[in-house]
């Protein structure tokens, strides 16, 4: 009886304790909260009169509405450094509207085209000081570091000897420098992304909202592309109807319809280009072909059962578009690599899933023969007369060709930028349209071997890391991704790389990558616990607020 009532007593003390800890520790959390509400207050009123300060002196220089824009980029520049974390989700969204926000509010103006920056750059030092003040590594994967210097080391010396050189003696209306500053943005300034992306999720939640977050972007943007599709077949909106000679198969802004910019609808020709969401057609082309990785993860390996459909239906979405934007490498790339994913990813055995969708999508596309029978085989024809008028072998070996014939006698290049189409506004641009020519053309031999032996040492780590994940979902997760890594990585064909959103993608969906293994040590530690449901998940949320304690963003 004594011992009984001793453990009765000890028990209520242990209760009193629970409380009253429980009490202690939901006071902390309130503590903690307002300061966090306090903190935001004075942030955004700091941000609001720096803006104001910003948008007034630029009032006295550029007109009103490139003023009141310098003074927002003030207030989302200091916003992104005091909340990096917030800044890089901001940032992966906006990307996918930046053209339509370019040309709807921006009227066009080159600051738009990089507003997107304005997220990265402040989130990107935020997450450098903090990694010091943590001591933790800034570079992600550390074992890319050698090869990542050799490639700037190359990059540089092109830098200084050939573009400084030619900045000595510019032709009139040629910046080098300036041109090779924004080319070795172009070339190497999303590379920390891999860092940004490692550290940015944290948990098997963060993958999670990660991969649904980009569902949701390309449901969203598919879906207004349909409805530009729509808009412009029922000629509400001209497209480049009514156009003679070349201009019929020109992409143009004037014929630029609800949203993203250039684009090319001539049905009289049968020839159509639509840019989607983004500023040129060859953009969206490449936003398709990213998505049919993205959404196929959603679709085969998120944990609810409706989100996978809704992945299904995404997968949909982005097939669709494929067909109706007159884009031969997203018609040809989206349901080979929707093929190849099955098979490499090991979902093939649960193509069942994939039954219902391609069902309906088949339906759909049946009707839309129905509807407008030309559709398919403008765009096979297109292909056909494509592939007949330049196989890509041939296309390939010319481009070789003609750089090889550029550098002769120039073994570190022509200058950074100078083939990079986004530094034209600083002088001569040499078009080259596939990626390792127009490296050739910039960087010499030296410096294009430097870069591919770069990321295909990222595309073998990023392969080791997946590998190495024991979860069945984490797993095909990494393999989704690793298969758009490697398919960029020996892409030979345009220069993605060069343009958005893939010179984003390629390097977060690899920084993704590389932070599976950490996640699956947390998922297996989890698995391992004998402990009672209540008590898990005390320890799953210690865990989690841990991890977010120590993370540096």
């Amino acid at each position: 009886m004594l011992k009984a009532k001793r453990k009765s007593q000890k028990a209520k003390r242990k209760q009193k304790e629970k409380k009253t800890a429980s009490k202690k520790e939901a006071a902390a959390q309130q503590r903690k909260a307002a300061q966090k509400i306090n903190d935001f207050v004075q942030a955004i009123a700091i941000c609001i009169i720096a803006s104001i300060a910003v948008t007034c002196g630029l009032f006295l220089v550029v007109k009103p509405k490139m003023a009141i824009a310098g003074g927002g980029a003030a207030a989302i520049l200091l916003l992104a450094y005091k909340y990096p974390r917030q800044a890089l989700w901001s940032f992966l969204i906006y990307l996918p509207f930046s053209g339509t926000i370019t040309y709807t509010i921006g009227a066009g103006a080159a600051a738009f085209q990089v507003a997107k920056d304005a997220f990265y750059f402040p989130a990107l030092i935020a997450l450098i000081q903090n990694c010091r003040n943590k001591q933790l590594p800034a570079f992600i994967p550390k074992q890319m570091f050698l090869t990542f210097s050799i490639l700037l080391m190359m990059a540089l010396m092109t830098f200084i000897f050939v573009n400084g050189s030619m900045q000595l003696n510019p032709e009139p209306g040629d910046k080098p420098i300036l041109q090779g500053i924004l080319g070795l943005k172009v070339l190497i300034g999303y590379i920390p992304l891999i860092a940004c992306t490692y550290y940015l999720l944290r948990t098997k939640k963060d993958l999670v909202f990660f991969t649904r977050l980009h569902l949701i972007l390309a449901i969203v943007c598919c879906t207004l592309a349909v409805i530009q599709y729509l808009l412009l077949q029922s000629g509400r909106c001209a497209g480049t109807r009514g156009m003679v000679g070349e201009d019929l198969f020109k992409a143009t802004l004037e014929a630029r319809c609800f949203v993203g910019g250039s684009l090319v609808f001539s049905p009289e020709v049968r020839f159509t280009r639509l840019p989607g969401t983004f500023v040129a057609p060859w953009q969206w082309a490449w936003f398709l072909i990213s998505n049919a990785f993205l959404t196929f993860a959603s679709a085969f390996c998120d944990p609810s059962f409706w989100w996978r459909t809704i992945g299904l239906f995404g997968m949909a979405l982005v097939f669709a578009n494929a067909v109706i934007s007159g884009q031969r490498a997203a018609l040809i790339v989206v349901p080979v690599a929707t093929v190849l994913l099955l098979i490499l990813t090991g979902q093939v055995v649960n193509l069942k899933r994939f039954i219902p969708i391609g069902a309906g999508l088949a339906i759909l596309l049946f009707a839309a023969a129905a509807i407008n029978p030309g559709v398919f085989e403008q765009r096979w024809e297109s292909f056909v007369s494509r592939w007949n008028a330049a196989p890509p072998q041939q296309f390939l070996f010319n481009q070789f060709q003609q750089s090889h014939d550029f550098i002769a006698g120039r073994p570190l290049g022509r200058g950074v930028g100078r083939a990079t189409n986004s530094t034209r506004t600083f002088g001569f641009t040499q078009l080259i349209e596939t990626f390792q020519p127009k490296l050739m053309y910039e960087l010499g031999y030296p410096g294009t071997i430097a870069f591919q032996v770069m990321v295909l040492h990222l595309a073998f780590l990023t392969f080791k890391a997946y590998r190495s994940v024991k979860d069945k979902n984490l797993r095909s997760y990494g393999a989704s991704f690793w298969v758009f890594v490697a398919f960029i990585t020996i892409n030979p064909q345009y220069y993605p790389l060069d343009v958005d959103p893939v010179s984003v993608y390629y390097w977060v969906l690899a920084g993704a990558i590389l932070k599976l293994p950490k996640i699956d040590k947390q998922v297996q530690e989890e698995k391992h616990l004998d402990v009672e449901p209540e008590e898990l998940q005390i320890r799953q949320s210690y865990k989690e607020k841990k991890l977010i304690a120590s993370a540096p963003i």
